[in-house]
């Protein structure tokens, strides 16, 4: 049996429905009443509970709140498929509803990071402060991979994947930390958890809808991004962990100085013993680096 993590700091759950979908929140509550909540946005294959650790880590004044993204966690699933500018549009609809006419704090992290990242050029007087957790972009796809991109989009529509299933929690905990060696087992069991629903045979099931395992038929256009982020006018701290090898994988484009060039008001900083689920592996500091940016 996997060792149980004990959150210090309790969360709550809302719902609330946005642009047709019922979306999921975690809230964690801060002691100074009347604040604008700091908004954390998971990444890909993720759920917003799973910012657990940092909550438990960061100053108690602060309210957090976290959403499940579409067909992710306990957000409703889209039957009509995924688009990323989707994102956007909740995002906005979001903040209208926890802030509205205030500037707010985002935290992303990965995918999440790379929504706030460009919506924060879309909508540059909607943000107040920036952070990316190892959400720096993807490498800018060649145009002669769009005919292979359609077909293999239309295949899969044809031929969807289903849906994961593993034998028990104690299992599906396990391939998290196989996946992530630096996972501790009682976090392995929080995100396992938070990160699952279980069968009426004893089984689990991951909360995702199985389309998000669809490929993308648009291919990424890291120029028209990278035009998103030159509008960005919120000061950026971009956090990458020590032993992550995504900077490496971008070959160079979401190097912080070649970022900078867009971003001038971008600080650099380095998590280490992270990878890159630094909000898992090193959530302490983490925390400090988010408080000690917010507080300047």
């Amino acid at each position: 049996m996997s060792a149980h993590y004990l959150p210090r700091r309790l969360p709550e759950s809302l719902h609330r429905d946005i642009r047709g979908l019922r979306h999921h929140f975690t809230r964690w509550a801060g002691t100074q009443a009347g604040t604008t909540p700091i908004v954390l946005l998971h990444g890909f294959m993720d759920c917003g509970t799973t910012f657990q650790f940092v909550a438990d880590e960061i100053a108690p004044a602060w309210t957090l709140i976290a959403p499940d993204w579409r067909g992710f966690g306990r957000s409703g699933w889209n039957p009509q498929g995924y688009w990323f500018p989707d994102y956007f549009a909740d995002l906005d609809a979001m903040l209208d509803w926890l802030a509205p006419g205030t500037p707010v704090d985002l935290v992303g992290h990965s995918m999440g990071g790379n929504v706030a990242m460009i919506y924060a050029g879309l909508r540059p007087g909607r943000v107040q402060r920036l952070v990316t957790l190892e959400g720096f972009g993807l490498p800018g796809a060649p145009p002669e991979l769009a005919p292979g991109r359609y077909r293999d989009w239309l295949d899969q529509w044809r031929d969807p994947e289903p849906a994961a299933v593993f034998p028990s929690l104690d299992v599906f905990a396990g391939v998290l930390r196989k996946r992530n060696p630096r996972l501790t087992a009682e976090r392995g069991d929080f995100v396992a958890r938070a990160w699952s629903e279980a069968l009426p045979d004893g089984r689990v099931r991951p909360c995702f809808d199985p389309a998000h395992k669809r490929v993308n038929p648009m291919l990424y256009r890291r120029a028209e991004v990278e035009a998103c982020w030159a509008e960005i006018r919120a000061p950026l701290l971009y956090v990458a962990g020590a032993e992550s090898d995504f900077l490496e994988r971008l070959q160079g484009a979401g190097a912080p100085e070649q970022v900078r060039r867009l971003v001038p008001q971008l600080e650099p900083r380095i998590v280490a013993g992270a990878g890159h689920m630094v909000h898992h592996d090193q959530p302490a500091a983490v925390a400090r680096l988010i408080e000690e940016f917010l507080d300047r």
